[in-house]
C-alpha cells in the first residue's frame, strides 16, 4: 500500500506545532501501525531529517504507552491499542491523520509523545494497599467472593493508556480513576483505605486538571480493555459513601 500521513510535529512543550505531510510506500497490510511508523522514521533518518517521536514499549497491548489519535479516533479505527492495530485496517491511497492525545492534563512533550505522569500521581494518592504483606500469603488465607474477584480482575485490566481521556469531549479521567478505585475497593485487602482511597484519588484527579464527567460514554467505546461505564457509577457511590462517613 501507498499512504499519505499527516502527522503532528512539535519540537517541544513550549513550541508551536503543525501537521506535516509524509508519503510512505510499499506498506504491508501485515505491518502493525507502529512498524509502519518505524518504516517512515528509517526513511527520514536516511534523508537526514528528524524522526517522528512516539511512545512505545511492549508492543503487545499491555503497557499502554503507545497511544495516539488516528483519524480522529483514540488508537484508531479498531478497539485495540495502537501497537495492535494493523495496516490491513486501511486501504491503498488512504490519508491518515496522526495526532497526540489532546487533553490539558496531557501536555505534549514532543511530536506524538505526551506527559501522562498525571496518572501516576492519581495512583500515588491512593492506588495501593498499605497493609504489610510480607511474603506471598497462602492462596486461601483471605477468602474473596467470586463476584468480587471477577469485578476486581475486570477493572485491574486497565493499562492506563489514556484513550479514555483523549476520547472524552471534557478530557475526563473518570474511567481510569474509577478502574483503579473499584479494583482495590472491591477486594477485602483494600478495605482499610476504602474511604480515603476514593476521596484522595478523585481530589488528585481534579487537581491535575482533568475535566468533569458528563456521561457521554465515549471513554468506554475506545477503551482497549473494555472497562465498563458502570465503573464510574460505582466510584461515584464509593465517593458519596466516604463523604457520609466523614473520612
Amino acid at each position: 500500500m501507498n499512504l499519505t500521513l499527516r502527522i503532528w510535529r512539535q519540537t517541544g512543550p513550549d513550541t508551536e506545532g503543525a501537521m506535516t505531510t509524509y508519503e510512505v510506500t510499499d506498506v504491508s497490510p501485515d505491518m502493525s501501525f507502529l512498524e509502519m511508523l518505524d518504516t517512515l522514521n528509517e526513511d527520514l533518518i536516511l534523508r537526514g531529517e528528524e524522526p517522528v517521536a512516539f511512545d512505545h514499549d511492549c508492543r503487545e497491548g499491555i503497557c499502554g504507552a503507545c497511544g495516539m489519535v488516528i483519524n480522529g479516533n483514540a488508537h484508531g479505527p479498531e478497539r485495540t491499542t495502537t501497537c495492535q492495530l494493523h495496516m490491513r485496517q486501511f486501504e491503498d491511497g488512504d490519508v491518515i491523520d496522526i495526532e497526540p492525545w489532546r487533553a490539558a492534563a496531557f501536555p505534549v512533550v514532543k511530536d506524538l509523545v505526551v506527559d501522562r505522569s498525571a496518572f501516576d500521581r492519581i495512583i500515588g494518592s491512593g492506588g495501593y494497599v498499605t497493609a504489610p504483606t510480607g511474603s506471598a500469603p497462602e492462596a486461601h488465607a483471605t477468602p474473596v467472593p467470586k463476584a468480587a474477584a471477577d469485578t476486581a480482575f475486570e477493572h485491574a485490566e486497565c493499562i492506563g493508556c489514556g484513550a479514555c481521556v483523549a476520547a472524552c469531549p471534557n478530557g475526563s479521567a473518570m474511567l481510569f480513576t474509577s478502574a483503579k478505585v473499584v479494583h482495590l475497593n472491591t477486594l477485602p485487602q483494600g478495605g482499610p483505605e476504602r474511604e480515603s482511597r476514593v476521596l484522595d484519588m478523585v481530589d488528585t484527579m481534579d487537581d491535575e486538571g482533568f475535566g468533569g464527567c458528563t456521561n457521554t460514554g465515549m471513554c468506554t467505546t475506545v477503551c482497549p480493555k473494555g472497562i465498563p461505564m458502570s465503573s464510574i457509577t460505582t466510584m461515584n457511590r464509593e465517593y458519596l459513601r466516604a463523604l457520609r462517613k466523614g473520612v
